[in-house]
């Protein structure tokens, strides 16, 4: 059981919380949460132990306003860059689902240089993003669910088509968090992913 350490830090005026485990020294997996989840969603559903077992640097946030961090004024993408430049993370692969997604494209498009990788599932926001979606090169996953009613599956064509270097699978019969409907396929995509870009 990997241990998972609970942590709140200081973001200039305003508090964040988070959850922390694996290697340190690993590369670092920054996951965040879509609009009725949490930080604790991915330690429930297992994805931090198996990020951890991988060896790698998991951290799974809670945005302002979700789980255990209080509601600020500061921006989603904002909110991340002082997360990534206060805990010292150069890089990072960036997993966002639905309302996470958004922030992981925007975040990504406003700081190329800090994404190892994205990985979208049932993304929304992606029309409004979509003129900057040609300028991120990083290895994609885009994982949607077929049922998605939510994002429909032509957010995940547009992904596919605008960027770089973007694979996708579909969860048949899946709902919007198809992650959570089928986390053993999920987990198995995710595992494969990082494994691909040699994590």
């Amino acid at each position: 059981m990997a241990a998972i350490t609970e942590k709140s830090i200081d973001l200039g005026g305003f508090a964040v919380h988070f959850l922390e485990c694996g290697n340190p020294d690993g590369a670092a997996v920054v996951l965040l949460h879509g609009m009725k989840f949490q930080a604790e969603t991915w330690c429930e559903l297992g994805t931090l132990e198996l990020l951890a077992a991988m060896d790698l640097h998991v951290l799974a946030v809670d945005m302002p306003g979700f789980g255990k961090s209080p509601a600020s004024e500061s921006a989603p993408v904002e909110t991340l860059a002082r997360f990534f430049a206060h805990l010292g993370i150069d890089r990072a692969v960036v997993v966002g689902p639905s309302m996470g997604g958004r922030t992981a494209l925007e975040f990504a498009v406003a700081h190329p240089q800090r994404i190892n990788g994205l990985v979208l599932i049932g993304a929304v926001g992606v029309e409004e993003n979509r003129a900057g979606l040609s300028t991120i090169t990083a290895p994609t996953l885009i994982v949607w669910g077929a049922e998605d009613q939510v994002s429909p599956l032509t957010n995940s064509d547009i992904l596919v088509a605008e960027l770089q270097n973007a694979q996708r699978e579909i969860y048949p019969q899946a709902p919007h968090p198809c992650y959570l409907a089928q986390p053993d396929r999920w987990h198995a995509s995710l595992r494969t992913f990082l494994i691909d870009r040699h994590m």
